[in-house]
């Protein structure tokens, strides 16, 4: 299984007149979820789920990828990182779904479920705007072991 964690793409301040759910895309941030959509889009390939915080500026940036997605609230503002884990089905001791799933969610949980995956331990890791850690898991000796495959920011590409 596949799991690539997306963060939102830029999106407008939070200056109290809309709500934060609310909160729409820059005009950077479209062109950041476009780049990022079409370099994904270039290889992905089987199954792909796409689960998406029910934020506008999350679905905005799924959007992008032209594949339909789920609203998923358990990985909406306030999720942590272990609330991720259960929703893509990925666990210390399974990886239930096949395929990739690709969770288009929020910080800190996105960077908090990265350092979980690579070092056992959360940690408030920071991913940006608009980038995509892919993680690839499998099953060995009835353990799952985790493979980062990309880190990637809408500006390298």
């Amino acid at each position: 299984m596949d799991l690539i964690l997306w963060r939102h793409a830029e999106a407008e301040d939070g200056d109290g007149k809309r709500p934060d759910h609310k909160r729409r895309l820059t005009p950077r941030g479209e062109r950041q979820a476009r780049k990022m959509a079409d370099w994904l889009r270039e290889r992905l390939t089987g199954k792909v789920a796409v689960l998406v915080s029910p934020t506008e500026r999350t679905r905005q940036t799924a959007h992008a990828l032209g594949l339909p997605f789920e609203i998923e609230p358990k990985i909406g503002p306030g999720a942590n990182a272990r609330d991720l884990l259960a929703t893509a089905g990925w666990s210390e001791s399974k990886v239930s779904r096949g395929g990739t799933a690709i969770l288009v969610g929020h910080q800190p949980a996105l960077g908090q479920l990265a350092a979980l995956l690579l070092s056992g331990q959360e940690a408030d890791w920071t991913i940006r705007k608009g980038a995509i850690w892919w993680f690839s898991g499998r099953m060995c000796d009835g353990e799952v072991r985790t493979v980062l495959k990309a880190v990637v920011h809408p500006d390298m590409l």
